[in-house]
């Protein structure tokens, strides 16, 4: 990371409460940001929200090297309608991408279904232009996808929660819009039964995009859904191999769509070892889920709050005063 000159202009901020209530600031452009939150720094003030929204727009896809360059303020949606004029993408998929911005999409590590064949955004995630809570504006990576130089530091602020720092322009490695998707999908009546299905599906030669298992308390029975991606003939050889195994039923992500529906309670989340995902389902006991079968990670409503035994939290204490020693920015939720 390596720091660029600053102005020394202050940013007007308001405030709320008293003196030494906490900052909103709406920067219009990265200088501005940087010398507010610099006097923030010096004062021993804490900053509540950061409103980019009147940083200059930043668009730049170069299609040739499949990568783009944009300011965070963009929602994935908007993002993806102009990729996709060009035949390309970025190959994520959280909830709500219209009203998902980047920076929150950035700081939360959102994911969908499809992280299980295409990764999560650190894997796409090749640049970043950040603002320390020092006033300090630093780059990590580049925007280029072989590029080697310096620590691969951009991945802290991945799901920092924008404990670390405010992410001004961020660089992303597309790949090209898949020529067919095609969803199966098969019913389980237990989770053993979903088990036995999703070992099947890891044992063949068959690379799905999507492989989630989703259900309720109240339902009759499980769904396992498959997606999967690429040329018409590789489509039609996976869907063929995936019907040997019982998918037989056409499929959809509707699972997902309804799961995360916009003015329902945001669900809980744990992570556990793929091969332990079944069991822990059974413990958790929850009202409604959708799990990625293949990472381990289970949404849900309705259940116990997730463990949180083993989390690094002294690693995490250490990047927090390494990055923003005066505690700047929030504190990440735990």
């Amino acid at each position: 990371m390596t720091p660029n000159p600053q102005t020394s202009r202050r940013l007007p901020t308001v405030q709320r409460g008293g003196a030494e209530a906490a900052l909103c600031l709406r920067p219009s452009c990265k200088e501005e940001l940087s010398s507010a939150l610099r006097a923030a720094y010096e004062g021993g003030r804490r900053v509540e929200r950061v409103d980019l929204r009147l940083l200059p727009p930043l668009f730049t896809h170069v299609p040739e090297d499949m990568t783009v360059t944009v300011t965070p303020c963009l929602t994935l949606a908007e993002l993806q309608a102009g990729l996709g004029r060009r035949g390309q993408w970025l190959p994520l998929d959280p909830p709500n991408p219209g009203r998902l911005t980047l920076s929150e999409l950035i700081a939360t590590n959102a994911s969908g279904p499809r992280r299980f064949g295409y990764g999560g955004i650190r894997d796409h995630l090749i640049g970043l232009e950040v603002v320390l809570g020092d006033g300090r504006l630093v780059h990590s990576g580049g925007k280029v996808v072989k590029n080697v130089a310096g620590y691969d530091l951009l991945k802290l602020f991945v799901g920092d929660q924008g404990s670390l720092g405010v992410v001004v322009e961020a660089t992303f490695k597309l790949l090209p819009l898949p020529e067919r998707e095609q969803w199966v999908q098969a019913r389980c009546a237990t989770l053993a039964e979903a088990g036995a299905r999703i070992e099947a599906v890891l044992e063949q030669a068959i690379t799905p995009v999507v492989l989630d298992l989703h259900g309720a308390a109240s339902a009759s029975s499980l769904g396992l859904t498959l997606g999967f991606a690429g040329t018409r003939e590789e489509v039609d050889w996976q869907l063929a191999e995936a019907g040997g195994l019982g998918f037989s039923e056409p499929g959809n992500l509707d699972h997902e769509t309804h799961f995360h529906a916009p003015g329902l309670a945001p669900p809980q989340r744990a992570s556990v070892l793929p091969s332990r995902l079944v069991e822990f389902i059974g413990i958790l006991a929850p009202e409604s889920f959708v799990a990625r079968a293949g990472q381990g990670v289970v949404y849900y409503r309705g259940g116990p709050p997730p463990p949180k035994d083993g989390l690094p939290m002294k690693l995490n204490r250490r990047i927090k005063e390494t990055f923003d020693p005066r505690h700047v920015f929030p504190d990440a939720p735990l």
